[in-house]
């Protein structure tokens, strides 16, 4: 299909894409900011969104902080366009963000990485999105700067159900901060076949500073899963203890039943998922 007809114009910076936004809202125009477009893209191509105006994100990119990778003391600070693969090739991250760049192999195909941004996927919230659950994995605050001027959004208030977050419509995403490091962490997901959404999504992480429970595709938004991490918390680690806490999430969560499976059967997944991300993450750096 073809998307429904719309108007195109290029941002020069930061402040004219929020002029923009505000413009054609004002004038009753449905805008969207497209920065690699491989959301937003397939879903205008089915006409499950019909923006009438387009505000291309592209020339911000000679901005060197808006695709700028780099760690700022204890947190990694990526720029609002930088892309996936990017991420992914980044040496700056150390033990402590090597997650982040292991779990870009889930994230479609090479062109997809390429192309695809790491706030663009954040903003558009879509519970299985990798990005999604490594912001809650890791506490992720979202800069976001508007006409009200810049604010900061912890990841814990970002999503709000399904492709619904707490960016608002004439706001621009400048910067994602991971405030939290973790070198005993790992994401691991099931799809039907690699590069396609997934069905259910696990990210994990054993630290001495708490351990966390990700889980995407169970719920309208990804969320984390206290019951699944307060049997971490009762030790000592280890395969049993690991499923048992994939036992206890799958008995938590409510997932919803589609054409991709049964309630049941991600509830399976969800057991299967973090007990397996768990092991992997204890013999990356847990076991320490």
């Amino acid at each position: 299909m073809k998307p429904a007809a719309f108007s195109y114009h290029r941002a020069h910076d930061v402040p004219d894409a929020i002029g923009l936004l505000s413009e054609f809202a004002d004038a009753g125009e449905d805008p969207k900011l497209i920065a690699g477009g491989q959301s937003l893209v397939p879903m205008m191509n089915f006409r499950l969104a019909r923006p009438t105006a387009l505000i291309d994100l592209g020339t911000l990119r000679r901005d060197p902080g808006m695709r700028s990778i780099r760690r700022d003391g204890a947190e990694l600070v990526i720029g609002g366009l930088a892309t996936h693969r990017e991420v992914e090739l980044a040496r700056c991250l150390g033990p402590e963000f090597e997650v982040v760049s292991q779990a870009m192999r889930w994230v479609g195909h090479l062109p997809i990485r390429s192309r695809g941004t790491v706030a663009g996927s954040i903003v558009h919230g879509d519970a299985t999105a990798e990005w999604c659950l490594l912001a809650l994995l890791l506490d992720a605050v979202i800069v976001a700067e508007g006409p009200g001027g810049r604010r900061q959004i912890p990841a814990g208030e970002m999503f709000h159900g399904y492709y619904a977050t707490a960016v608002e419509s004439d706001e621009v995403v400048t910067q994602v901060r991971f405030t939290r490091g973790a070198s005993g962490a790992a994401l691991t997901e099931f799809a039907r076949r690699h590069g396609d959404f997934a069905t259910v999504d696990a990210a994990v992480s054993l630290d001495a500073d708490g351990n966390r429970v990700v889980l995407g595709g169970v719920a309208p938004a990804p969320i984390r899963v206290p019951e699944a991490e307060a049997v971490l918390a009762g030790g000592p680690a280890g395969p049993e203890l690991f499923a048992e806490c994939g036992a206890a999430a799958a008995e938590a969560i409510d997932p919803p039943e589609d054409a991709a499976g049964s309630a049941a059967y991600r509830r399976r997944l969800a057991r299967t998922l973090i007990t397996e991300a768990l092991q992997q993450a204890w013999e990356k750096g847990g076991r320490r």
